[in-house]
Formats: C-alpha cells, sequence, structure tokens
C-alpha cells in the first residue's frame, strides 16, 4: 500500500525549554489531547475554543481518511492507534533532524535580526554582471554592514527594473564618452532622464578577447575573428556586453553574421569563459578579469565605464549613502585594483549624465524652444 501522502505546514517556535523548534497545529493538538485526556482540556491549554479543536480535529481526519481520537464529543477522549503512530512519526522526524533544524532556526534568527538592527542597510541591486560587483557585495557586508541584494540581468532590464521600481539601484556599462548616433545612446538615451536620474561611478574595466592560452588562432582583432571563423559565443541581446560588440562590429565594418556563433549566447562573462576552457567555442568577447580567472589569455579591445544608478529620491535615503561610503573608501578602491582590468575611477562620484553620456543637448534645445516661443 502506497504511504498517504500528508502535507503540513510548520511554524518557527521562538525558545522554549523543552519545546520543539518547529511546531505544527496539529501535532500541538494531539499532544495536548494526549496530554489533557480531553479535547476540552487540550483546547483549555491551546488557548483555543473547544469548536475550532473539535472541527479541526475532524477536518484533519477527513483529509488522512484514519481517526485520530477515540471518544465522542463531550466526553474523555485519548489518541486512536492512528493518531498516536502519527505523533510517534512527527516526533521521530524532528529529533533526527533536530541539528538541522536547530541551524535553519539560527540562521533565520540571524537574518531577520538584521531588519531590527540600524546600522545595517540593505540595497536592492540589478545590474548587468559584473566580477567587481561580486567582491563589493562581500566586501560592503564585511565592513560596513551594507548587504547588496543583487540581481545579475542585462543592462537595459537592470535599468528597466530601476524605473519600474522593481530595485534600488541598477548597474550597467558603456564605453567611454560613447558617441553621438552609437548603438549605446540608441539603447540608453531613452531610459535614462536627466533630472530624474543620478549616475554613480563604479569602475573603469577592459573588454576585450577572451581566447585559449597562447592565442592559437592568433585572434587579434573582430577582423580576424570574422575572417577565420572562429567559433564565437555570444551575450544575449539586452546586455551591455552584447550592445558594445554590435557597435565594435559595426565600427570594423562587419556584419554579425560574420561571426560564427553570434546567436549562441552564455548568460554571464564566466560562462563565457567555460565555453572557451572547455573548447567548445574558440573566442568570446568579455572581461579580462574572467578571462584570467579561467587560465585563458586575453587581447585588450576597448575600456569602458561600468556605473551605479539610481532616482534622485534614492540618492539620500540611508542605505544609498552607505554604499557611496563604501565606495569611496581607500580600502574597496584598493581591492578593486587588484582585479584584472579594474581601475578605481570616480568610485561613488555623483555624475552628470550628460558629463558621461553626451547626447543631451540643453542649451540647444533651450535655444530652439526659446526661437519657437518668440517665431
Amino acid at each position: 500500500m502506497q504511504p498517504q501522502q500528508v502535507e503540513l505546514s510548520y511554524a518557527i517556535a521562538a525558545r522554549s525549554a523543552g519545546a520543539p523548534r518547529i511546531r505544527n497545529a496539529l501535532m500541538e493538538m494531539l499532544q495536548a489531547v494526549r496530554d489533557s485526556g480531553s479535547i476540552s482540556g487540550a483546547a483549555r491549554a491551546l488557548g483555543l475554543s473547544y469548536r475550532h479543536v473539535w472541527g479541526e480535529l475532524k477536518r484533519w481526519e477527513g483529509l488522512l481518511g484514519h481517526r485520530l481520537v477515540a471518544g465522542d464529543a463531550g466526553q474523555a477522549a485519548q489518541l486512536s492507534e492512528f493518531g498516536d503512530k502519527l505523533l510517534w512519526a512527527e516526533r521521530q522526524a524532528q529529533a533526527r533532524l533536530a541539528a538541522q533544524i536547530e541551524a535553519l532556526h539560527a540562521d533565520l534568527e540571524r537574518a531577520f535580526a538584521l531588519a531590527f538592527d540600524d546600522s545595517t542597510h540593505v540595497l536592492s541591486l540589478q545590474a548587468s554582471h559584473d566580477d567587481a560587483l561580486v567582491a563589493l557585495r562581500t566586501h560592503a557586508a564585511a565592513t560596513a554592514q551594507v548587504h547588496l541584494d543583487i540581481q545579475f540581468s542585462g543592462s537595459v532590464d537592470a535599468i528597466r527594473a530601476l524605473n519600474q521600481g522593481r530595485c534600488v539601484m541598477a548597474g550597467f556599462h558603456a564605453r567611454e564618452r560613447p558617441p553621438m548616433g552609437s548603438l549605446a545612446q540608441r539603447t540608453y538615451k531613452p531610459l535614462l532622464k536627466p533630472g530624474q536620474h543620478k549616475v554613480i561611478g563604479f569602475a573603469r574595466r577592459v573588454q576585450g578577447l577572451m581566447v585559449a592560452p597562447g592565442n592559437p588562432l592568433a585572434l587579434h582583432g573582430l577582423a580576424d575573428v570574422a575572417q577565420r571563423q572562429a567559433r564565437f559565443v555570444n551575450r544575449a541581446l539586452g546586455t551591455g556586453t552584447r550592445v558594445l560588440l554590435d557597435e565594435l562590429l559595426a565600427d570594423d565594418g562587419l556584419l554579425p553574421r560574420g561571426l560564427q556563433g553570434y546567436d549562441r549566447c552564455e548568460p554571464s562573462h564566466a560562462a563565457v569563459a567555460h565555453a572557451i576552457q572547455s573548447g567548445q567555442a574558440d573566442v568570446g568577447l568579455g572581461l579580462e578579469s574572467a578571462a584570467r580567472g579561467a587560465d585563458l589569455d586575453f587581447v585588450p579591445l576597448v575600456q569602458e565605464r561600468y556605473h551605479l544608478v539610481c532616482l534622485k529620491t534614492a540618492l539620500d535615503q540611508p542605505a544609498t549613502q552607505a554604499l557611496l561610503a563604501v565606495l569611496r573608501s581607500a580600502a574597496w578602491q584598493h581591492q578593486l585594483g587588484t582585479l584584472p582590468g579594474y581601475q578605481a575611477v570616480a568610485s561613488g562620484q555623483v555624475q552628470s549624465l550628460r558629463a558621461l553620456l553626451p547626447w543631451w543637448t540643453f542649451k540647444a534645445d533651450k535655444a530652439m524652444a526659446a526661437e519657437a516661443g518668440t517665431a
């Protein structure tokens, strides 16, 4: 006979001598009936009404297909044989799992204690994948009790999440001072609004070609990748690295279809590096730090800035200010500088959108508006 499928919900209990660390309402009712010898006594012990306890026991008997209590309403009661076995089995399971339950209880206590600690800050961040952000998460938690709740996504999706209120901060990257009319402009300008968004400097980093040790195909640029029909591995549509790749292809007069494997995508720089390391691909565009971490060779192509962006209204929030202090600290900037391909440039500085991404021509726009108003 197949065992009965039982679904029980448990609650984490406060510390109490001799009491189970996790509790289930049915098991507590069964224990109370056993201890008191009646349903009315069980109800008094649990601080519940007689009707509630009687009704719950009958409901569970219907669900389980067995009697739990022997005795009629209003009379002395004891657990049925099945009720005894069910309570015994549950207590045995708790005893066997005591160490794991205790560890879970302790972890939850520590986690929820953060919510009541005024010196601790939690900041939700969606961001394009970046090795330095992973290091920042560990550093900020250890040195300043700033906990970054990071969800990695594409740069475009990250900024959209910020604009939709699904995070407090977003991370994206672009070439330093990308030119007017570039794909970066067409991608990011509609998402970022001067006066509404504030950009925070994070790092300068290098992107280039990740290749096998010794660079056996002699790949020194995207033109070589296309000419030699090297097996390429890409990042997904909507990622900043995909935007960068398409810009670099355009600069070289190349078309995406010229890269063998342009449509093959991996979710992170580390995944691209692994594909090359395992021999599934010859080359991919990515970070120097990811290449070095996989013992690959790296051909630098371009420097870019990795930016953090938040709404202006979030800039003065305690969590944001705490993160800015971490980014400006000498300890973090030193650690950032030890990562291959990274420099601590403007880390923690609140910067002008127009200065970093010179796509807005406010003076020209105002002049045109004034001229139209006097016409």
